[in-house]
């Protein structure tokens, strides 16, 4: 199954943050939208994600003062990405990989979505699920 496919179903929206944005605005949001990690975006382009890890790992070290600090000194950069075209297998071998949990999708450039490992591992259960119908209706065919 291809990323599209997923993209359709879930929906192209992203939240995006600007990194000049503090970790206590992106708590915010994260939390009134029920997400695990923001897009930060500059000037049109991705330059990172922030996730709820991301932000405990600064608390743990600087403790509140930690919720003053901008987005763009606790994201992730060099963010790893997809495009519609791939697999979920493709994606979650990148993500295992690389041991990250939220994998922007990019079209032409731009970002068109993003998933998280649990979406891609939900698709993975229902495919399969589908598969071994599939395969048990042929079986009683026969």
């Amino acid at each position: 199954m291809l990323i599209e496919q997923i993209l359709k179903t879930k929906g192209g929206d992203v939240f995006t943050i600007d990194g000049e944005n503090t970790l206590a605005e992106a708590a915010l949001i994260l939390d009134e939208a029920r997400i695990g990690a923001i897009v930060a975006m500059k000037d049109g382009g991705l330059v990172g994600v922030l996730s709820e890890r991301d932000i405990l790992r600064q608390v743990a070290r600087h403790g509140s003062d930690a919720l003053g600090m901008t987005v763009e000194n606790s994201m992730t950069r060099g963010v790893i990405t997809a495009t519609p075209e791939e697999t979920i297998d493709q994606c979650l071998g990148r993500m295992t990989d690389r041991r990250v949990r939220h994998l922007p999708i990019m079209r032409d450039g731009r970002l068109a979505g993003i998933v998280s490992i649990g979406d891609l591992v939900k698709w993975k259960i229902e495919e399969t699920k589908a598969e071994a119908n599939a395969m048990a209706e042929y079986i009683k065919g026969h």
